[in-house]
């Protein structure tokens, strides 16, 4: 068990709050794997300089310390190509987006590209050892390059173990919020929450509009056979 007061104090705020989001949604004993996607095409600049990114990336850690016990969250940039430089990590999370983005082009929002290299990275995973559905951050504040092709994504890898909780910077994210009700998927494999401005956001409203559809997602893929029980 982590003990956060000693290995990163900072965060020990942002873990109670989403101890309580998971316990409220009888999330409190579920295992996941939480991954961080993040959007880097030009529009994103300003919330990269005032540090909004930065928070959900604590936020981000701060879920997975209650769901995943290796104490790390892979970070994945996309804008025209896909780019992990390194994951969120206890031992190193402070100024982690500043560090790592400043290594990694700007470009366009490939959205489709972002999913699979997510769903093939955890099929990787998932060969070699037993893996906990995964719990995906994915953050934007635009359109699509393709809407076809991240529809057709998102619908493809609605039968992996992986739930996809789209967070919304700014307000072009119509595209964004539609996945959340996209038809044709084997199961509802996704959630939506607005964080038009994310310095106005509290932690307790991001961690509940996660949680509260990814519980049903859990419900929906165990009946579906989508999640293997070791």
């Amino acid at each position: 068990m982590i003990d956060l007061a000693k290995t990163a104090p900072g965060l020990v705020s942002l873990a109670k709050t989403a101890q309580v989001s998971l316990e409220n949604h009888g999330l409190a004993h579920e295992r996941a794997a939480v991954y961080l996607v993040l959007d880097h095409s030009g529009s994103m600049a300003p919330y990269y300089r005032d540090g909004s990114v930065q928070h959900l990336a604590e936020q981000a850690l701060g879920l997975s310390v209650n769901v995943d016990d290796d104490g790390a969250v892979p970070l994945i940039y996309f804008g025209s190509h896909v780019d992990q430089p390194e994951d969120v990590r206890l031992d190193s999370y402070t100024g982690v987006i500043n560090r790592t983005h400043s290594h990694v082009a700007w470009g366009s929002t490939d959205y489709a590209r972002a999913i699979q290299y997510v769903a093939d990275d955890y099929e990787s995973a998932a060969k070699r050892y037993p893996m906990p559905p995964a719990l995906v951050l994915f953050q934007s504040d635009g359109e699509p390059d393709s809407r076809r092709a991240a529809a057709g994504a998102l619908r493809a890898v609605s039968r992996l173990p992986i739930f996809w909780a789209f967070v919304g910077f700014g307000d072009r994210i119509t595209f964004l919020e539609s996945l959340d009700d996209l038809p044709g998927r084997a199961v509802d494999n996704a959630s939506f929450f607005h964080a038009r401005d994310p310095h106005t956001v509290t932690d307790t409203e991001l961690y509940d509009g996660i949680t509260a559809q990814y519980s049903q997602w859990l419900t929906d893929a165990r009946a579906a056979g989508i999640i293997r029980t070791y």
